[in-house]
């Protein structure tokens, strides 16, 4: 039997709210448990808040992945928005009518694991929901398009070798595996790892740990450009 994914909307229209009510209703592995305005509302809801035991007195977060509207009428800071919600132990997918270039970068940076435009259709919704289900990062042509223009100071430049060897290592393998795929010694593929640190370190994000290196590889969706 298929795994069945929870899934929590934070929107303040309330249009959208039964419109996915409605559409994932007759989507057989996926199931809407909650519905808020705010990410205060979802939070004080007692089956989904921080005193719950999560969808059905399960455990765990409010739902496997929340769809998260970038702005919000109430006025709350979308990175903070991010911050919350992350805690709680979901997957935050961000969804907005607008492709800003820069309020993409700066809910990556936040922790968001995704990113989708308003106008996409239900199976592009439903396949980045799973993504994410799934531990993958939900990409998209508006995320790949921030991320390949994406000019700030705090993501260094980072040449073609040194991506291949941060995203091979961060990715689970080890310095010496890199190098080989990459046709190159293990002295210099270290080497290669250094620059990128020393890069972080001069952008004003320190990364010293495999970890570090893999949250890097995140927060600039460098896997999905």
């Amino acid at each position: 039997m298929a795994r069945v994914i929870t899934v929590a909307v934070v929107d303040d229209d309330r249009m959208l709210r039964d419109g996915l009510r409605a559409w994932l209703a007759d989507v057989p592995d996926l199931r809407l448990v909650a519905t808020a305005g705010t990410v205060a509302e979802l939070l004080a809801d007692p089956v989904c808040g921080p005193g719950s035991h999560g969808p059905g007195g399960t455990g765990g977060p409010p739902a496997d992945v929340i769809l998260l509207d970038l702005v919000l009428r109430d006025g709350s800071d979308p990175a903070d928005n991010i911050r919350r919600l992350l805690r709680t132990g979901g997957r935050i997918l961000m969804i907005s009518t607008v492709p800003d270039r820069s309020r993409i970068i700066e809910a990556i940076r936040a922790g968001a694991d995704g990113y989708l435009t308003k106008d996409h259709d239900l199976p592009t919704l439903v396949a980045a929901v799973k993504d994410l289900a799934e531990g993958r990062g939900a990409h998209s042509m508006e995320l790949a398009f921030a991320c390949a223009y994406d000019d700030s100071p705090a993501r260094p430049r980072l040449s073609p070798r040194e991506r291949q060897i941060l995203l091979d290592y961060a990715s689970g393998m080890t310095l010496k595996s890199a190098a080989r795929r990459a046709g190159i010694t293990v002295h210099t593929a270290k080497d290669y790892l250094d620059r990128v640190k020393a890069k972080y370190q001069q952008a004003g994000r320190p990364t010293y740990t495999k970890l570090d290196l893999a949250l890097r590889v995140r927060e600039d969706s460098l896997d999905g450009g």
